[in-house]
């Protein structure tokens, strides 16, 4: 059995309960400069419908890639759904993309489950968005900017409707810099 790791590669279940991971602050947060364009690759969203970052062009977006047997993911995604609520709208939005390979048939159910109501349902088809991003472990976030480009990433959990992390993306869709850890 594998089991998910802040920010690392799923490890092998030894058997042995590992500690919570620590939530991530917004100096853990790496600034992508200069600023790289966001693959083309496509997603699903929950109808079915391919669609590729692009189509959030205009938008600050906070890519989130999760899944429902990632215990740190599990965990960030009800602050996910909350900063949606509370900041979401035609500037901002939190694209929450499950790498679970079973799709819609898993991920719907936890989001009922969960009581998830304010994120979309969105699926990395074969996982190739991860692959193209380079992602080495779940969960894993990107800011990126209005003009589709990847302004920072952050490996591991947050809570991201934290009054810090609510900062740096107001920052990010005033079109400021967003500060960092490296």
């Amino acid at each position: 059995m594998l089991k998910a790791t802040a920010g690392l590669v799923p490890q092998p279940d030894a058997g042995v309960e590992a500690p919570p991971p620590a939530r991530k602050t917004p100096a853990d947060f790496t600034v992508i400069d200069p600023a790289q364009p966001a693959p083309a690759t496509p997603f699903s969203d929950e109808s079915g419908r391919s669609l590729t970052l692009a189509a959030f062009r205009g938008r600050v977006v906070l890519l989130n890639l999760w899944a429902t047997w990632c215990g740190p993911c599990v965990d960030e995604m009800p602050a996910l759904d909350r900063l949606q609520a509370a900041v979401g709208g035609p500037d901002f939005t939190v694209v929450a993309l499950s790498e679970d390979r079973q799709g819609i048939s898993v991920i719907k159910p936890f989001y009922e489950k969960e009581a998830i109501g304010h994120l979309a349902i969105a699926v990395d088809d074969g996982g190739a968005l991860a692959r193209d991003l380079d992602v080495q472990g779940l969960p894993t976030s990107f800011l990126i900017d209005r003009e589709g480009r990847l302004i920072g990433r952050l490996t591991g959990p947050a809570d991201w409707d934290s009054a810090e992390w609510t900062a740096l993306v107001k920052r990010a869709v005033a079109g400021q810099p967003v500060a960092g850890g490296s």
